[in-house]
């Protein structure tokens, strides 16, 4: 029980005093709950949170975990709308590896004149892209590689631990398979230099088997037809695959039941600055009317647009926009379609089975801000998904779809405190925001409450 004295009572409870001395109080249960975390002696602030993704939602949660007052702010009409609504749903801790590494450079220039290329640098009038392009050539050299890669796997195994805490204490279902990542190969060269990414792997405590070309039919019965032309694979068989907008969407109605606010269909257009911290960020509702909704703190997870709302404030986040596509295809024949996750290494494609939907994605553009469908690109994964699963399902009813994946040029996203002080990020997360969102969400968490995070990892400011 927790007793308040007349002349301390908490200022989130409003009292009213009889004549005799007696009490009766009207709280809130999240004006109690930051009560108790008061009077325990654990500094308590309203913090706002820009964008609902599954990072900006993890984030909210998580704060509002630790006792604080929380407003999530959002321009679309809900949670998990844009890059997290159709991703490629691995949560891929074995492969939580750069884009940048010494083979990439010369991969790139071979690439750059196909439209169905792996990935594809679209040289536009941006100096950003070439700034951003220029450190990439730099995370290319061989001594950055390691570092990089350690700092991926910390976040991307603390945040596969706590997704799976949030499912058992929360129930969330979101179409979750527990099945592993299986990535297969059909060019020799290709599968003889995985092993040695597979043997890097597991020097940083990743479960990364590799596995003969009859292993790979094993695990996976649906590629039995392509025995001939698979040579082997790599396993990993504590990884995990589901749907990240439902999770997303699922963790903001439990958010708001605990007290969170989220503030839908409102665009952002610039974070306000006095004496040397933020005080609010101003907006504009979904009737045209402009407000500034004040905060103590400020938490942005806004994914490829971070860059454009830190800038004016002297905050430099080289983050540029990598443009993926997905497919989801109808499942005709549940007995012929995988429910193993998929790699396949040969065109930098993924596949996961989601309920009786089969969900293939991949590729990768450095076009700029545009999320216009390349109906080059489609068709050709319509192709690649015919190639290997032509039986079992529906080539007709097909949704395509593409988003902006926020992409540092290591691929180590950026969370932690900025020279604001009380403005924090967490963003950059590139193809991973699904594999390491809970977890930099929980971390991001401790840092605005003054906490050391659990993770080892190079947080920002700290």
């Amino acid at each position: 029980m927790i007793v308040f004295s007349q002349t301390r009572l908490p200022a989130q409870l409003t009292a009213h005093w009889d004549r005799r001395g007696c009490v009766s109080v009207e709280f809130s249960p999240l004006c109690l709950l930051k009560a108790v975390f008061e009077s325990q002696g654990v500094v308590t602030m309203k913090v706002v949170v820009l964008g609902s993704g599954v990072v900006g939602t993890s984030s909210a949660w998580w704060l509002q975990e630790a006792g604080h007052e929380v407003i999530v702010i959002d321009r679309e009409a809900g949670p998990g709308q844009e890059t997290s609504f159709a991703n490629g749903a691995q949560i891929s801790v074995s492969y939580a590896e750069p884009w940048a590494n010494p083979q990439a450079p010369f991969k790139l220039l071979k690439w750059m004149t196909k439209d169905d290329a792996p990935l594809l640098f679209r040289p536009q009038f941006d100096w950003r892209q070439w700034v951003w392009g220029l450190a990439f050539l730099r995370e290319c050299l061989p001594s950055r590689l390691a570092p990089n890669i350690r700092a991926m796997v910390r976040l991307a195994q603390y945040s596969h631990e706590t997704l799976k805490q949030m499912r058992q204490e929360l129930g969330i279902d979101y179409d979750h398979l527990e099945k592993g990542i299986l990535n297969f190969y059909r060019d020799q060269e290709e599968f003889d230099g995985s092993q040695k990414a597979a043997d890097v792997m597991r020097d940083f405590g990743v479960d990364r088997r590799v596995v003969s070309a009859d292993e790979v039919i094993q695990i996976e019965p649906a590629l039995a037809p392509h025995r001939a032309s698979i040579v082997g694979g790599d396993y990993t068989k504590d990884d995990e695959s589901g749907d990240a907008y439902k999770f997303t969407k699922v963790l903001a109605h439990k958010a708001q039941a605990k007290g969170v606010e989220f503030m839908f269909s409102t665009r952002i257009t610039r974070v306000i600055c006095e004496h040397g911290r933020a005080s609010a960020v101003e907006v504009i509702r979904e009737d045209g009317s402009y407000d500034k909704i004040e905060g103590d703190a400020f938490v942005v997870s806004l994914g490829s647009f971070t860059p454009q709302l830190m800038r004016p404030l002297g905050i430099h986040c080289l983050i540029y926009p990598t443009k993926g596509y997905s497919a989801s295809f109808p499942i005709t024949d549940p007995e012929r379609a995988p429910s193993v996750s998929l790699t396949d290494s040969r065109n930098k494609v993924v596949f996961s089975r989601l309920g009786n939907t089969l969900r293939m994605a991949g590729t990768a553009e450095l076009s700029g801000y545009s999320r216009t469908l390349n109906p080059v690109r489609c068709e050709r994964m319509s192709e690649m998904a015919r190639e290997l699963f032509a039986d079992c399902l529906d080539f007709e009813q097909v949704q395509y779809w593409s988003g902006l994946r926020p992409s540092t040029p290591s691929n180590v996203p950026l969370v932690g405190r900025t020279r604001v002080p009380n403005i924090y990020l967490n963003t950059g997360h590139g193809t991973l925001g699904w594999t390491m969102g809970p977890g930099s969400g929980r971390a991001i968490a401790d840092v605005v409450s003054q906490k050391t995070p659990e993770p080892t990892f190079p947080f920002i400011g700290i």
